[in-house]
């Protein structure tokens, strides 16, 4: 074990190929999503180790948020090309405007990206670690989330048809950073990681190394509880998708089947729903005052809930989700 600790490749290079491995069918191809940092890069240095039957490719999301991006891209491209791997580079506009933050508007242009470029056959793997688990589950407690948000990220889930791993997400930050430097790897750094205004890197930064002088395995705590959380998550959904069963006319919910539930049971099937559809679920006040106006609206009432990606609409006793066209 002491080995293990002072040369960490050969027992993470394993832990990634196992990972990969039991969850990727050998015909599917694999993306790593590259940001230019150390975990990003490590994870493709093990895998472009490690080889794949039907190929490795990476992607790039440019969002332009900082003067130092396309220097980023560069490395990416150089580093790529040093390990002969298709990298394709994506460039997004950041909505500033949004209301949501510069972190939630530059995740959704990232995700926009994927969708764009990667084919829904496609594994993509993002390079986040135990820390970064820590620091989401503390981040949507703090922001009154339910249990689904207190899972924090899962290791593994399916999104618009693909296939997202993360096969690192139990791995602490300083076994990454040992192993990158163990391989002699360069990496690039973000200097928005350092600044505090950002609520994660508030955690990160001042919040996480606080507990964890007094609780020293605050880290690790966290991830087991996202895990103990996810399994009550996964529950919820099973009971969701027994009631979508008993509702569901079509790709509608009947009103009287919602009325037999409870205002718990009819909030969960609703949030299992939007998630089902890849719709952002709107925040719990939201969706409990919608959910108030099913069980009560008189039959000349019909309620609707506008969301980013269409509406939540009752109409002649059924309940339709309308995208946006």
């Amino acid at each position: 074990m002491g080995g293990s600790r002072n040369k960490p490749f050969p027992d993470l290079i394993a832990r990634v190929g196992d990972f990969v491995a039991d969850r990727c069918a050998g015909d599917a191809p694999i993306c790593v999503g590259l940001s230019g940092g150390c975990d990003s890069v490590l994870l493709l240095a093990l895998l472009g180790r490690l080889g794949w039957p039907a190929g490795i490719s990476a992607i790039h999301v440019h969002h332009g948020l900082s003067p130092h991006a396309d220097a980023w891209a560069q490395f990416c491209h150089d580093y790529c090309r040093q390990l002969a791997v298709p990298l394709t580079v994506a460039r997004v506009s950041v909505d500033r405007s949004s209301g949501c933050g510069v972190e939630a508007a530059a995740r959704e242009a990232r995700y926009a990206a994927f969708a764009a470029h990667l084919p829904t056959t496609c594994n993509l793997l993002l390079a986040q670690h135990r820390g970064d688990q820590a620091e989401t589950v503390l981040f949507n407690l703090l922001r009154g989330s339910g249990v689904a948000g207190a899972a924090g990220m899962r290791n593994q889930r399916v999104w618009q048809g693909r296939r997202i791993l993360r096969p690192l997400l139990g791995v602490p930050r300083l076994e990454i950073e040992a192993c990158a430097r163990e391989l002699g790897l360069d990496w690039v750094e973000d200097e928005s990681n350092a600044d505090t205004g950002f609520s994660r890197n508030f955690l990160r930064h001042r919040v996480l190394p606080e507990i964890a002088g007094r609780f020293p395995g605050a880290e690790a705590a966290l991830a087991r509880a996202a895990d103990n959380f996810r399994e009550a998550a996964d529950l919820l959904d099973e009971l969701a998708a027994a009631d979508w069963q008993a509702v569901a006319v079509g790709d509608q919910a009947s009103l009287s089947g919602l009325r037999t539930l409870s205002m718990a049971r009819l909030k969960n099937l609703l949030r299992w729903r939007l998630q089902v559809l890849g719709w952002q679920v709107p925040v719990a006040d939201r969706l409990a005052e919608f959910a108030r106006q099913l069980l009560s609206a008189a039959p000349d009432r019909h309620p609707e809930l506008s969301l980013p990606a269409g509406r939540m609409r009752l109409s002649r006793g059924r309940l339709a989700w309308l995208p946006k066209e």
